[in-house]
């Protein structure tokens, strides 16, 4: 055979699996924005202090049997961000969105946004929370990080930009149905005139 024909070959199989999989990434990416907005929209304010804060695997997290047992098998042994709490009397454990995830104070205050046990946002009440997370922070930067850690940092990023563009759509979008609106209006104002 030409190895022309071959390199062809290669080339056109290579653009049909790399359009499969923007298609396929398309798709679950507006699944998971979906998800996001559910839980967001269920998500509650409440004050609690933070006890502890790892990154382990689901089933050594100690969360609830009910969970557990909704839980895939092939999901209970990959790891995700644990943070132990005191919410008023109670001790709970909660999975903490990886995006969030290094803005969550140890041994801090916070006012937190909770969808199920689910963490959802934080912000911090005590200005000295802010200064021990700042040199921390500070700290952190001369640490090297390792891949895992680089790639939750990549993801919150790109997380946040998909949410201002998101946004910007939508503003768009409310934009140019207030204009079509107003037009519309000013076309009955102009039949009523004649």
């Amino acid at each position: 055979m030409n190895p022309l024909i071959i390199i062809g070959i290669v080339i056109g199989v290579l653009l049909v699996i790399m359009v499969a999989l923007y298609i396929f990434g398309n798709k679950l990416q507006k699944k998971q924005m979906a998800q996001k907005e559910e839980i967001n929209a269920a998500a509650q304010q409440t004050s609690m202090f933070i006890i502890d804060k790892k990154i382990m695997p689901i089933k050594d997290a100690k969360l609830p049997k009910i969970v557990m047992d909704q839980m895939p098998k092939k999901y209970q042994k990959s790891k995700v961000p644990v943070v132990k709490a005191k919410v008023g009397p109670q001790l709970v454990t909660l999975i903490c969105d990886e995006a969030i995830f290094a803005d969550v104070p140890q041994h801090g205050e916070v006012k937190a946004m909770v969808s199920g046990i689910y963490l959802v946002g934080v912000k911090t009440l005590h200005k000295n929370t802010k200064k021990k997370m700042q040199e921390a922070e500070e700290a952190g930067k001369k640490k090297k990080k390792s891949f895992r850690e680089k790639m939750i940092a990549r993801q919150a990023q790109y997380q946040k930009e998909l949410a201002a563009e998101t946004e910007r759509r939508k503003l768009k979008a409310a934009e140019k149905e207030n204009k079509a609106k107003a037009k519309k209006n000013r076309e009955i104002e102009k039949k009523l005139m004649k």
